[in-house]
């Protein structure tokens, strides 16, 4: 269920307490949500971070909803929203993330990165209260997951992980190489009866480490 929004609804979402000012307001509405259950939306952004749509996805029972990654998007692909942020009640008042709505997410970022629409945030609401994921450190650690990650980016992250460290590990080589270089440098130099100052110059070695020398 699509909901109605004005022009003048349709904000630039900057932060958490953004979000829940929006989704307060449509959970308050009278005669419009049944808050003793629970309720997925999902809110589709443009990329300047301004509301294109807000869609009641699913309704379940008090404990939980049901939610399928393919209508939680359906709407995103159709308006072109290139960044969203999910947003469920508890009717309970409990504002702490089950391990099934950690899952719910770490899915739907999966499913949001191949389809090109970024999952930057995910909020818990009550009427007098929320918590975002992002402000506790939630999406950081489902930013790592590969829990729900396809085998085929499993092995690009692999792949990624490994050039990385490949990469760091010939940095290192190759300012040790210089390092030893310039050791051997100082050595001559000093051996050659050259000046610590002179010496500091030309091979940027600290004085302390020429006197070892």
């Amino acid at each position: 269920m699509n909901i109605k929004l004005t022009e003048q609804q349709k904000v630039k979402l900057l932060n958490s307490t953004d979000v829940y000012e929006v989704m307060q307001r449509i959970l308050l509405r009278e005669n419009k949500i049944d808050r003793d259950k629970e309720h997925f939306w999902i809110i589709g952004l443009a990329n300047d971070n301004k509301i294109l749509y807000i869609e009641l996805v699913s309704m379940g029972s008090y404990q939980s909803t049901i939610v399928e990654p393919i209508n939680v998007f359906r709407v995103a692909v159709q308006k072109n929203a290139v960044k969203a942020i999910l947003v469920h009640n508890h009717p309970s008042g409990e504002l702490k993330p089950t391990q099934e709505d950690k899952d719910i997410t770490d899915r739907l970022i999966q499913v949001g990165r191949i389809i090109k629409v970024e999952v930057i945030d995910h909020l818990i609401i009550t009427p007098k209260s929320f918590l975002s994921f992002v402000d506790t450190g939630v999406m950081a650690e489902l930013d790592k997951s590969i829990k729900f990650m396809p085998p085929y980016k499993i092995v690009e992250k692999i792949r990624r992980e490994e050039k990385k460290i490949r990469k760091e590990a010939e940095e290192r080589a190759e300012e040790r190489g210089i390092q030893l270089k310039a050791i051997e440098m100082a050595k001559a130099m000093k051996t050659d009866g050259e000046s610590i100052d002179k010496i500091v110059k030309y091979t940027r070695i600290s004085i302390e480490e020429i006197k070892k020398l």
